[in-house]
Parts: C-alpha cells; structure tokens; sequence
C-alpha cells in the first residue's frame, strides 16, 4: 500500500510538473516578476502612508500637498498600480481596466491625485504601454468631467475587448 501511494504522489508531481511547463518559462518568470515588484512596490507605498517622515520622500509634486492630501495620494497611486498589475499579468483586459479606472476616475481625491502627478508621466516612453494607459486615463477623467449626464457608467468609450 505505502509504495502504491508513492507511485501515486510520483505520478501526480509529474502530472503537475508537466502543467506547469505548457505555460512557457518566460511568461512565468515575466508574471512572477510583475508579481513581486508589485507586492514590493505596495508595501513601500503602505510604510509611506504610515509614517510622514517616509512620505516626504515621495513628495515630488509640483506644489504644497498637505500630509493628508499625501497619504490619500499614496493610497490613489496605490489603487492605480493595482489596476495596471492585474493588466499586466493578464486579470484584466484593456476594457476591464477601462472599466476599474471608470470608477477611480469619478473620485475627485483621484483626480487630483492624477493631476498632481501629471508631470511624472511626461518622463515615460511616448509609446509605452502605461504612457498610453496614462493617456486612456487622462482623456477619461476629461470625458467624466465634461458629460452632461449622472449615468457615468455609459461615459466614455472602453477599448475594444481584445486589447
């Protein structure tokens, strides 16, 4: 009996072994990678909503920004971060996202925020994937800010589902 199940566990590890290996090693690493650096990205993003001393390490906005208007910052550049990662591992597609920043977008505190960082965009590849998710963003918040209408679910133009 012991060595059926051994034979058992054996062939289920290769079994596994095998699954593993039709997703091909570099989009793994790739998604394993975006994974970490998000997780890292995040946990510098919470010690500097914690602690103002660190937060003054991220104060590179254009203008005064109170303590508090910071730390809601940190927290929009958070939500937004998180929006792009499930993107970027494939959680989301480009319509989905649109979907997710829809909402953010609405928020006023998230439309300053936007703005306030308006100029570290201006530092990305022209043809980046996020300087054209910046892009995306920034012609939503327009189109929100500029409809004549209280349904915002039906503002703007999602991206084709594909993308």
């Amino acid at each position: 009996m012991a060595t059926r199940n051994s034979w058992i566990r054996r062939l289920r590890s290769t079994a596994t072994a095998r699954a593993s290996a039709l997703l091909p090693v570099s989009r793994r690493h790739r998604r394993a990678s975006l994974s970490e650096q998000h997780r890292l990205h995040f946990d510098l993003l919470c010690k500097a909503m914690d602690d103002p001393a660190l937060a003054a390490v991220l104060d590179t906005y254009e203008s005064d920004v109170p303590p508090e208007a910071q730390r809601q910052y940190l927290f929009a550049n958070a939500l937004y971060i998180n929006a792009l990662h499930f993107h970027r591992i494939g959680t989301l597609n480009r319509a989905e996202l649109y979907g997710h920043l829809r909402i953010m977008c609405r928020n006023k505190i998230f439309q300053e925020y936007w703005e306030s960082t308006r100029h570290h965009r201006k530092s990305l590849a022209e043809a980046s994937e996020e300087a054209e998710l910046g892009r995306m963003t920034d012609e939503l918040i327009q189109e929100l800010t500029d409809a004549d209408t209280d349904e915002w679910w039906v503002v703007g133009e999602p991206p084709d589902e594909s993308a």
